[in-house]
């Protein structure tokens, strides 16, 4: 059941709605003569980056995904026609859509508006400017189709991708930015991706989704970091960029507001009695003053491809080679993921028969396409078809996470003899066979929640169960764990690192245990930050003098 909403006080230029305070934990039961101090974690900084891609219904139908296609399996391949589409990109071309049983032009390239083709022009006014113009209807579904596959693409910069309408991605950089090499690399990156791709998107950055969106609508470049810097240029901003019900617009429109920055000086309370509170929510929400939560997209992890042939083929090399290409884009698939599988099934459809399977199975998991065409060419000679082929399609088995290896050590023998690689175990083996099992030893977890215990040395070469990490699967721990907790200096109560103040991230993560024995501890322990990027793990006593000390640094 939603709540009711209750309108703020009327008043023009009124003050926004203000940000919601995170409720405060306070430490429980302190010490006497120790004063508590309460702290919350700093919030994450937030910045979106939204491509507006304004010409997508064309750009799908003339060919400018056709790089998109090639490389995203989500696509039908086709043996021919891609390229001539291709070729036709020069030649005018409009999409069409149907309103009130006419058909209207959508959107025109560049050679059919030089020759007077407009949006909402008739198809039939259209072909009579242009006869030779070439009309493709809109399809939505090949438009959500492309949308999935650029939201696949962008996933290699960011972690958080949204599809936010029928021609609007989202992603969440703040925390890619180190990683790209700062905010203008990354946006080069993105730009000229999409570029490459033959997509034409507006660009632009901002600290909430919504702010982002309308700068990106409104033909704006903008790239504003700061909540602080929003309200000046969203003010500037046309309505037509919000995207909001005509009649709305035209309302407004007759009452003199054309801007957002109109929209803004109105009393609060008699705008959302006339256009609802779901508009001066909106506002809020693009100014920062609300939270704007927003679904991630995720591409799928099973691969599934056809490869669609105009004409029926019996010719086994170029079946094979078909194979091929679809065990390429399957290679990109899970490498993109550092993914294997063990299952691979072809099967080719026939014009009347069912369709003859192939399964190929391997003993680990693999993604590797030079590998499974090698199983799949001794298969294939094998493999009886009743009758020619007409497409091809490759499904995946159920993806698993590969087996990491480590590195071999290169020794050289006595005399001059050839070198010999070594893997770590190999090494372990000769290093215990030469000084003895009490000189080497290896680590394993314990189920202990005190960080000083939680690990024990162990025989390398003896056998370990995976259940000894069952604890620490849902915990986050570093890597880097120091013989004893630091003490750290503070600042107005926050902690200090080589005289920088920490960001604090996530926490607390409250440890209270081992009151069993003369070793119990009682802390807060927080994930911070350094202004470099450098994460530590730091803590704070509960019921001891309420210092900080670092404890770990995460890799």
């Amino acid at each position: 059941m939603s709540r009711a909403w209750k309108s703020p006080v009327a008043a023009r230029d009124a003050a926004p709605t203000p940000v919601a305070e995170q409720q405060v934990l306070p430490f429980a039961e302190p010490v006497a003569a120790v004063r508590p101090l309460s702290l919350t974690p700093t919030p994450v900084k937030r910045l979106w980056f939204c491509v507006w891609l304004s010409q997508l219904a064309l750009e799908t139908v003339s060919g400018g995904c056709s790089a998109t296609r090639e490389c995203d399996p989500r696509f039908t391949h086709r043996r021919s026609g891609s390229h001539s589409r291709v070729a036709e990109h020069e030649a005018p071309i409009a999409v069409v859509v149907e309103q009130h049983g006419i058909h209207r032009v959508l959107q025109a390239n560049v050679a059919a508006q030089a020759a007077g083709i407009q949006p909402g022009q008739s198809s039939n006014a259209a072909l009579a400017l242009l006869p030779t113009l070439l009309l493709e209807e809109r399809s939505l579904l090949r438009e959500q189709q492309v949308l999935e596959v650029l939201a696949s693409w962008l996933e290699r910069f960011s972690s958080f991708v949204s599809i936010a309408g029928k021609d609007i991605l989202l992603l969440e950089i703040a925390g890619s930015l180190r990683l790209f090499g700062g905010l203008k690399s990354l946006r080069q990156k993105i730009s000229e991706g999409l570029r490459a791709q033959g997509f034409s998107a507006a660009l632009a950055i901002a600290p909430t989704p919504l702010a982002a969106t309308w700068l990106a609508r409104a033909g704006r470049r903008a790239c504003i970091q700061d909540t602080q810097n929003l309200a000046p240029v969203l003010r500037k901003l046309p309505l037509d960029c919000l995207r909001w019900p005509t009649g709305q617009r035209e309302t407004l429109t007759g009452m003199g507001v054309i801007t957002v920055g109109d929209c803004l000086r109105l009393p609060r309370e008699g705008f959302a009695r006339r256009f609802g509170a779901e508009r001066l929510l909106e506002l809020d929400r693009a100014l920062g003053h609300l939270p704007d939560p927003r679904d991630s997209w995720r591409s799928p992890e099973r691969f599934c491809a056809d490869y669609e042939m105009t004409e029926e083929q019996t010719d086994r090399e170029l079946l094979l080679n078909i194979c091929r290409e679809l065990l390429l884009s399957h290679e990109q698939f899970l490498l993109s993921r550092q993914l294997g599988t063990q299952r691979l099934c072809f099967s080719f459809f026939h014009l009347k028969g069912v369709a003859t399977e192939l399964r190929l199975g391997s003993a680990f998991a693999d993604r590797s396409a030079t590998r499974w065409l090698d199983l799949l060419a001794l298969r294939f000679e094998q493999l009886r078809l009743p009758e020619a082929v007409i497409a091809v399609r490759l499904r995946s088995g159920l993806p698993q996470a590969l087996q990491a290896e480590t590195e071999r050590l290169c020794f050289q023998h006595k005399g001059g003899q050839q070198q010999r690689r070594y893997s770590i175990a190999q090494l372990a083996e000769r290093l215990i066979a030469r000084i003895g099992k009490q000189s080497v030893n290896s680590l394993t977890m314990v189920a202990e929640h005190r960080p000083e215990y939680a690990f024990r040395a162990a025989n390398p070469l003896a056998d370990w169960s995976a259940s000894d990490l069952a604890m620490q699967r849902h915990v986050q721990r570093p890597l880097w764990m120091l013989p004893e907790p630091s003490l750290l200096p503070a600042d107005s109560g926050y902690p200090l690192h080589k005289g920088c103040r920490l960001t604090l991230l996530e926490g607390p993560e409250r440890l209270e245990t081992g009151w069993w024995d003369e070793d119990g501890i009682s802390r807060d322990y927080y994930t911070a930050m350094n202004a470099e990027g450098v994460r530590f793990w730091v803590f704070r006593n509960r019921r001891q003098t309420p210092d900080w000390y670092l404890h770990g640094i995460f890799g």
